[in-house]
């Protein structure tokens, strides 16, 4: 499969996976989060999705590290101011849209992508990335602080422009007080400015077969759909929260988020999903699925002021992505409301 980033050629991808409408309305029914949860579980035991099969990549586990920095538990947090300031910064982390609502315009948390409370090595936990900021990042070509880089997460996976208030969190505001007393809570004991084991996503190299959208959209019926939905947009419990994160349209991250790279997506996805069941996937499947997912309309690069090629030829060189390029007739980028 060519790069994505030659001169965009046209692709055609299926409008969505199959029904499974039953499975549809049982999860809907699920009074709370973790009744969805545990309804996907039974999917897989019950033979709605094929749990059985042998892990693709049985060396997965057995390559990882023995043992990954253990954060405290949320027994360990104190009492007093500090911990007044933990438990809301966990909160905002783990509920953002319904604690910084003025700053969210989807319907994403920090723990979509931080899996665990932020604690979970192998998906970007807190712990490792608090020790490593300040730091130059590319994206922006400056030094960023933690600060910096939770206003791009609100920027780019909250999609803040869209928010009620128009944008992120000014510079200073509480919530990123709040936020960096958690991640600093977590990193008790961290060693500081070193980049530790289970920190990020673990890279998986691109295939030699590539990647295909085609492909993915059959991985995602099979493994992605039960959660997420048919049709990509997540799940709700019975007071309408989110439980599982839409993963395109409006609702979902724009096309300045990393995880619109289909690279970060595929490592993200071969190391953490299908939820809780690690391995599941081989690379390529990995690969297919990001491709899928990512084929699909989001909303629109905040950094775009011109047109969707002036923008990737600024802003979208540096990564596998579909922003800039014919995917079922369309040009991907301009954005969806």
């Amino acid at each position: 499969m060519s790069d994505p980033s030659e001169t965009p050629r046209e692709r055609t991808v299926p409008a969505s996976p199959p029904s499974r409408g039953l499975i549809r309305d049982l999860l809907l029914a699920a009074a709370g989060g973790l009744a969805v949860l545990i309804l996907g579980l039974l999917a897989v035991s019950l033979g709605w999705i094929d749990g059985r099969r042998e892990r693709t990549s049985p060396s997965a586990d057995a390559a990882r590290p023995v043992a990954y920095f253990q954060p405290p538990p949320p027994s360990a947090i104190p009492d007093g101011p500090d911990g007044d300031a933990i438990r809301r910064g966990e909160a905002l982390f783990m509920n953002t849209p319904a604690n910084a609502a003025a700053f969210t315009g989807n319907s994403l948390s920090c723990v979509n992508c931080h899996l665990d409370g932020g604690r979970r090595a192998n998906a970007s936990p807190m712990w490792s990335a608090w020790g490593l900021y300040p730091m130059f990042r590319a994206k922006n070509g400056r030094i960023n602080t933690m600060e910096d880089r939770i206003m791009g997460c609100f920027t780019f996976s909250m999609n803040a422009q869209a928010s009620s208030s128009g944008g992120p969190p000014p510079a200073g505001h509480d919530v990123y007080r709040d936020l960096q007393a958690y991640m600093h809570f977590l990193a008790t004991a961290a060693p500081s400015g070193v980049e530790m084991p289970g920190g990020g996503y673990p890279k998986v190299a691109q295939p030699a077969q590539g990647f295909d959208p085609v492909r993915g959209a059959r991985v995602f019926a099979a493994n992605c759909a039960l959660c997420h939905g048919e049709d990509g947009q997540g799940r709700v419990n019975a007071n309408g929260q989110p439980v599982f994160p839409p993963l395109w349209g409006p609702q979902s991250y724009n096309w300045g988020a990393g995880m619109a790279r289909i690279n970060t997506a595929a490592a993200f996805i071969k190391t953490n999903m299908p939820l809780g069941q690690t391995g599941r996937l081989s690379d390529q499947e990995a690969w297919d699925v990001a491709a899928f997912i990512n084929s699909h309309e989001r909303p629109k690069d905040p950094r775009q002021t011109g047109s969707v090629e002036d923008n990737a030829r600024r802003n979208h060189t540096g990564g596998k992505t579909y922003y800039g390029q014919v995917v079922n007739g369309r040009l991907l980028g301009g954005g969806v409301r």
